[in-house]
C-alpha cells in the first residue's frame, strides 16, 4: 500500500505537469503568418494583423505602409539575421534582429513608425 506522502507527491507532480502544459498552450502570439525567408513589419504590437513581408536588402521602405507604420517586426529569415534601420539608405539607428526572433513592440525605439530600410547579415 502506498503511503500518504507518496500519494501526495505523485498528485503534486501531476498537478505541476498539468500547469506546465497549460502554460505552453497559453503562450503569447507568434508571427506565424510571416512567410518563410522574410522579415515582416506589423502595424500593431505583438505581430497582430497582416504582415508586410520584405525579402533581400531594401534601401527605402518608407513608401510601404506596414514599414512606415511599424509597431512590431519579426525576422522569419531562413539563414540570415537582419539589421533594421530608422532611416532610408541604411541611415539612422541600426537595430540587429536575429533570425527566428522579433520585437513584439517597437515603442520607445526610433523604429516606432520609422522602420525605413533593412539589410541582411551573418548569412
Amino acid at each position: 500500500m502506498r503511503s500518504p506522502k507518496r500519494i501526495l507527491a505523485a498528485f503534486g507532480a501531476t498537478a505541476m505537469l498539468t500547469t506546465a502544459l497549460v502554460g505552453v498552450t497559453a503562450a503569447p502570439a507568434s508571427a506565424d503568418p510571416c512567410p518563410s525567408g522574410a522579415t515582416c513589419a506589423y502595424t500593431s504590437t505583438n505581430w497582430v494583423g497582416a504582415p508586410g513581408p520584405v525579402y533581400g536588402d531594401n534601401r527605402d521602405l518608407s513608401g510601404f505602409a506596414k514599414w512606415a507604420g511599424a509597431e512590431s517586426i519579426y525576422n522569419n529569415g531562413t539563414s540570415c539575421n537582419v539589421y533594421v534601420y530608422s532611416g532610408t539608405g541604411y541611415g539612422g539607428i541600426r537595430y540587429p534582429l536575429n533570425r527566428g526572433t522579433g520585437w513584439t513592440t517597437l515603442s520607445g525605439s526610433s523604429l516606432w513608425h520609422h522602420a525605413y530600410s533593412n539589410r541582411w547579415y551573418g548569412c
